[in-house]
This record gives C-alpha cells, structure tokens and sequence, in this order.
C-alpha cells in the first residue's frame, strides 16, 4: 500500500504524537522527534518523508516568478527548540484552505494562548496546563455596560480572528461578531452583534498606538471592511472601505498610515487622519494574507503572499520591493517581528516557518521544518521565546523556540535547520518507501 503523504496522513501524526522537551529531542539516545512523532512505528525515515511531502506540496501549488527573489544564505540558529506541547482543549483547530492563521498568541516568554473552533485557552509554558479562558460553544453575553454593548450575547460563535495585547483579549467570529474581555477580570466587558452584511467574516484583528495617543484595534473584514474601535471604551470610530475582502492591516508605529492586503495583488497604504489611499503596493501575483510593520520603523513594512513570497517595502518609494523573500511551499500567512526589530518570522500555510535576521539586511535565516498547518506565530514581548502553533483538522499544540545568544547565533551559521534530523534512521525502509510513494 503507498505511504499517504497529505494532509490526512499529518492529521494523524499530530493526533498520536506526544510532549517533547530540548533534552529529550537532545540526547544520542532514543532521540525525539521536535514534534514528538514516534518515526520508529511508521515505515520511513523523517527525512523520506519530508521529500516525498514536499514533492506532493509543489505539485499543487504554484510556482513564483523568482527572478527578483533575494539569495538568502539558510543555516543560521537565532532559536532553539525549547518544547512541543499538545494542549489539551476539547475542541479542535479546523484547517480550511483559506489561509487562516493568528491563532497564536504569546504575552510573555513563559505564555502563550491559542485560539479554536470555538475556544481561547491559556497555556503557560512553564506547567503546560491549558486552561480555558474563553469558551463560544455555549452562550457568552457581556457583564459590563458600555454604549452599544450587545447585551444578548451569542451562541455557538465561531472563531475566525484573535488577538491580545496589554490584558485585552478580542476575538472575531465568522459572521462579524466581536467580543472582547479583559484578561485580570471575570466575564466578557463588550460584544459586537453579527453583521448585518453577507460575508462578514472578520480575517485579522490588530492593537496598535493611535496617533491620539489613545489605543485602538481595527477589524479587517471578508465584506471589504476595515473598522476601527478605541480600546478603552470599546466605541466604534471609523470606517474605511475598499474593492476586496481585507485580510490583514498593519499600522505604522506613530499610527499616521497603515496597510492592507486582501483579495488581491495590490495592497494599499492609507492615511490614517484622511482615509485617502497614499499610494499601491504592487509587485505580488497572488492574493495578499498576511503583513506586519516594523515595530521600530516607520516606514518599512511586510507583506506575505499566495505566491509563496514575503516582499519587504519603504513606504516613502513603493514603486518596487527592497526585498523580495522566497517560501518554500505555500503561502505567506504569518508575519512577526520582535520587539526590538532583530528578526522577524515568516510562516508558510504548511510545514515552513523562516526566522531571518532583519539587521543584516536578511542576507541569512534559519528555516525550522515541521509538519502540519501553521495556525500561528508570535515572538514574547521580551523577544526571549517564539511561539509555533500547529494544526491540521486536529487540537491545537505549539511549540516554544527560546532565543540564542549572540555567540550562537554568529557561529551556527553553517548548523543545519531545526528539522529534527534522524540520520541514524534515514535508511530504514528508504527503497521500501521509496517504491511505495505515489
């Protein structure tokens, strides 16, 4: 019988895989896999598996253009592997093929929370005991009054976008819907009513410095909608509109323009105060999913594509990319940088995350190879610790990189990836699996 190679066949190695720490998957002996995957019960090596997926990958997936691609050097090791944890959540992380992700984040380097079908749960890294922090099967009404606070509450929301900052945790639902709660208090403070607009999925939420001063989160929507809300007191403040569903937005950091991508090739660069479009952001082939400004800069940002590619842009000169950086198998859908502006992450739909090093002009990365879908990435606010959370159709889990030092990270230029690489196994049945695959 051919050894499966898609998507089913990750479902269940996530589903029987187990709990790994850097010591286990350090030792010489009985060495475990980063994903806690017992390779030793399947019919092929790690290795085997990975070229035959990745062969599987391509075949159905186009291919960029790739002359303008950046030659970026691969082997570098900013992040270890830390931990793998399988969080115990009752329900699951459901892969749809729409690029969905930003279902993870982390608030400090011991914490990190992750987002269901229908549930948030906290996870500490330090105990890994999940605990639900926000549970949308049943019924959730609002236990505070605010203007326009959706005193009914809903049932049974499902979860499309998360995001937390500073205590405050928000979600969106697929039909529009907005909640949002406090982390340091009991219930749920504010919610927002389903849209009355067809396709009102909300896609990405995002916190950001208001030029005011005051903080904001903004919506982007699948019905061309961005929306805007004050943080404190949960109003809405504005609307902006464009001619295609809006995926993602980012904000500069003195919050005077922000970016969006969505349902097409061009984006667009905003002025905040005006809601007049600067300029386009032209260069991508496909659909734009993701994207994130510099936390330090302001005027560079990124941009994450269907084509497989990351283009970096100067918002002073968008006529062209400063660089362009190359996937290996999917889309772009996870973008992050951290705090200080070092590095910043790139995660494919599948398999891939890229770590590069912003300050070298992302001339090296480190390319860490797992298996499944990327349901999200964040780096601690500390930038001590990078969050990977992983699904396909499956409960959530994650795992937890911790930052190297300085020495390590200059003479590891010529390691190889975190691929978990069992050598000592990779002959194992190879012409058996080599034969079977189809």
């Amino acid at each position: 019988m051919p050894i499966q190679v898609n998507n089913e066949a990750v479902r269940r190695m996530i589903l029987s895989s187990c709990e790994t720490s850097a010591e286990e998957h350090a030792r010489e002996w009985e060495r475990k896999d980063i994903q806690g995957i017992s390779w030793d019960l399947t019919d092929c090596s790690r290795e085997r598996f990975r070229k035959y997926r990745l062969r599987h990958l391509l075949s159905t997936e186009k291919v960029p253009l790739k002359e303008d691609c950046k030659e970026t050097k691969t082997g570098a090791k900013y992040y270890s592997f830390a931990k793998y944890d399988c969080c115990s959540m009752s329900t699951e992380q459901y892969y749809e093929d729409t690029y969905n992700a930003g279902m993870v984040w982390s608030t400090s380097k011991d914490d990190v929370y992750l987002g269901t079908r229908y549930q948030i749960g906290h996870c500490p890294a330090l105990t890994s005991q999940n605990t639900t922090i926000l549970d949308l099967e049943g019924h959730v009404a609002p236990s505070e009054l605010h203007p326009g606070n959706h005193m009914g509450g809903f049932y049974m929301t499902q979860i499309s976008a998360m995001t937390i900052r500073d205590k405050l945790l928000i979600v969106g639902g697929t039909e529009g819907q907005l909640i949002c709660k406090l982390l340091d208090r009991p219930g749920v403070s504010f919610c927002v009513p389903p849209s009355c607009e067809p396709q009102g999925k909300i896609n990405a939420i995002d916190i950001y410095n208001h030029r005011s001063g005051a903080v904001h989160f903004m919506t982007s929507g699948q019905n061309c909608s961005v929306k805007d809300f004050d943080a404190e007191t949960f109003q809405f403040c504005s609307d902006f509109r464009f001619p295609w569903p809006v995926n993602h937005v980012s904000w500069s950091p003195d919050g005077k323009m922000f970016v969006a991508v969505g349902d097409d090739p061009q984006g667009k660069l905003v002025d905040a105060k005006s809601g007049m479009i600067i300029d386009s952001v032209s260069g991508h082939f496909g659909y734009t999913c993701s994207s994130a400004w510099y936390p330090n800069n302001e005027y560079n940002f990124a941009t994450g594509n269907q084509d497989r590619t990351c283009r970096i842009w100067d918002a002073r000169n968008l006529s062209t990319s400063v660089h362009v950086l190359e996937g290996n198998v999917r889309a772009i859908t996870s973008i992050c940088f951290t705090s200080d502006g070092e590095f910043m992450a790139m995660g494919e739909d599948l398999d891939y995350v890229h770590v590069y090093h912003v300050i070298d002009e992302f001339e090296t990365k480190q390319e860490i190879d797992i298996f499944g879908h990327v349901s999200g990435l964040s780096f601690s606010p500390d930038t001590n610790s990078l969050f990977i959370g992983v699904s396909m159709d499956s409960f959530p889990t994650h795992l937890k990189f911790s930052r190297c030092c300085e020495a390590d990270s200059d003479s590891d230029s010529n390691s190889n990836s975190d691929s978990d690489s069992d050598s000592d196994s990779d002959s194992k049945s190879d012409s058996k699996f080599d034969s079977d695959y189809s």
